[in-house]
């Protein structure tokens, strides 16, 4: 069950709603909805449909796979916009996205130079490269 409490508190998150506001949607107390992201308790039906109501991708809630069949027209937009792409291009936006992502592990920095390269760990701004010889002569 605390899964699905991930994925609710997820949701929530996703939305920039608090406890209260977001319990509201379901129609509980703020206490009902710590319990439901803790995984002490599961919601009825009354509440996940009321959510459902006011966009929460309850099917991501159950499942943990987002429901692909209601997205929104900013959301279809970037889909028809993302699949008129070149490999290039897309490869960019995903290396954008995966650079925002706040979930991520470790930090990513995008270099613009060739789309989609990706280095991880410490970077730095002016690095100094020798070719051949020792840096101390």
């Amino acid at each position: 069950m605390s899964d699905f409490g991930d994925r609710l508190r997820d949701e929530r998150k996703r939305l920039g709603m608090n406890l209260v506001d977001f319990a509201e949607l379901g129609g509980v107390k703020k206490n009902a909805q710590m319990n439901y992201e803790s995984g002490e308790r599961a919601p009825d039906s009354n509440y996940l449909c009321s959510l459902l109501r006011s966009g929460v991708d309850i099917i991501y809630v159950l499942t943990g796979q987002r429901d692909t069949l209601n997205l929104t027209i900013d959301e279809k937009g970037v889909i028809a916009g993302f699949r008129s792409l070149d490999a290039r291009g897309k490869a960019g936006v995903i290396a954008l996205i995966s650079g925002i992502n706040p979930v991520q592990k470790s930090p990513k920095n995008v270099f613009h130079g060739n789309v989609g390269q990706i280095i991880e760990g410490d970077v730095q701004q002016n690095p100094v490269f020798s070719f051949g010889k020792d840096s101390d002569e």
